[in-house]
């Protein structure tokens, strides 16, 4: 087993649990008494359970709150696997099934995004909810695209060279680029601490990190977010940081309307990660559909 690194102090106890052979870390916050499903909270590439702190220390005193680490990042091991959204599915799965023992509602934030979505399509009978921060994931016409962008296509070539994975992860992880980067994807800058980028540099340090950073680039995007979409059959609340550079926040968002014409979507004033950039935007709508929804 992988030994994984010493991270910051955290401000909620941690647990491991065991899934196919590897460690998995998560955290939980709240009162199991309640009669609302839980909430199971699922990072983005790169970021941990650390990234949900915001969120539990606000809606613990009125929900059940779990977060995971996914196999891969964060405190959990980093075996050398294939990573795809069908492992991740198949990991928060399990994990409602062994671990929080009733239906959830799930919710992602951009990788995490896609991996809920995926559950929730493919799983309703553990999957109450769902919710998606800045989800990733591609829609059919981007996974057949009728003309093919050369560029893009030469950069995901070289990619997938281990050496050029392995030189761009070298880059990417260092303290001052993970700095340069969340101050292009967040809006508020004051939220960009010391703290937050140790707590993203730090499980770069693990064994595995840079093949679980290459294996992202060899794995097959997964299924579609349009297909998915037509099978989810719980609720969906979408949450989209406008100011989001990665993202164009209002056209995916019309094309998850498209496909799912009930759910119910919020634009704010935020980047990629809007829960831990302006929580106090997202935490009040959060706590509100989550009551609506489920009383």
């Amino acid at each position: 087993m992988q030994a994984v690194s010493p991270m910051l102090a955290q401000s909620f106890p941690g647990n491991t649990w065991q899934w196919q052979g590897h460690s998995i870390y998560y955290v939980q916050a709240g009162s199991t008494a309640s009669s609302r499903p839980p909430l199971l909270l699922v990072h983005g590439f790169g970021a941990s359970t650390d990234h949900w702190r915001k969120t539990i220390v606000e809606l613990q005193q009125d929900f059940q709150v779990w977060a995971i680490d996914l196999l891969g990042f964060g405190r959990s091991a980093k075996p050398a696997l294939a990573y795809s959204g069908a492992l991740w599915q198949a990991q928060l799965k399990d994990f409602i099934e062994q671990v929080i023992g009733q239906k959830t509602v799930v919710a992602g934030n951009s990788l995490g995004g896609y991996a809920a979505l995926c559950a929730g399509a493919n799983h309703p009978e553990q999957v109450a909810g769902v919710v998606l921060l800045n989800s990733a994931g591609p829609f059919s016409d981007q996974l057949h695209p009728r003309q093919p962008n050369p560029v893009q296509q030469f950069l995901k070539n070289l990619l997938l060279q281990d050496w050029a994975s392995n030189l761009l992860f070298q880059y990417v992880r260092r303290k001052g680029n993970i700095r340069k980067t969340l101050q292009k994807v967040y809006v508020n800058q004051t939220a960009i601490t010391d703290r937050l980028v140790e707590e993203i540099y730090q499980p770069s340090c693990d064994p595995g990190a840079a093949q679980v950073f290459a294996s992202v680039f060899k794995t097959p995007q997964g299924e579609a977010v349009d297909h998915l979409l037509e099978r989810l059959q719980s609720p969906l609340l979408v949450l989209w940081g406008e100011h989001d550079p990665w993202m164009k926040a209002r056209e995916r968002g019309e094309k998850f309307r498209q496909f799912y014409p009930s759910l119910t979507e919020h634009y704010l004033n935020s980047g990629h990660c809007p829960h831990d950039d302006t929580p106090e935007l997202v935490n009040p709508l959060l706590q509100t559909w989550l009551i609506q929804t489920f009383g």
